[in-house]
């Protein structure tokens, strides 16, 4: 499983926008061939930054979903909207069951 972890950070004028465009991002990618879940929350700290978490079956399914244009379209609008442009990291993760 491929676990996708991001942050980014609005500013006052911006986060409803970015929250907006963020949430159609999650709801769309969620149809998407091997995504096992996609979300994006607001950072309890801090009520201008958003985290994403998202899980996918497979590296293949990631880029792919990379490759659709309205992924890329939402990564360049988030960086237009943002107060800091924040970062994605992707993990190779097993779960672990206790």
């Amino acid at each position: 499983m491929i676990l996708v972890a991001g942050i980014v950070t609005a500013s006052a004028d911006t986060i409803g926008e970015m929250l907006r465009v963020s949430t159609e991002h999650v709801h769309r990618s969620r149809k998407e061939p091997g995504c096992i879940s996609h979300h994006v929350s607001i950072d309890a700290d801090d009520p201008l930054t958003l985290h994403f978490i998202e899980r996918w079956e497979s590296i293949e399914a990631l880029k792919t979903h990379f490759r659709v244009p309205e992924s890329r379209a939402i990564w360049k609008r988030l960086q237009e909207l943002a107060a800091h442009p924040g970062a994605m990291h992707l993990y190779e993760a097993v779960e672990v069951k206790i």
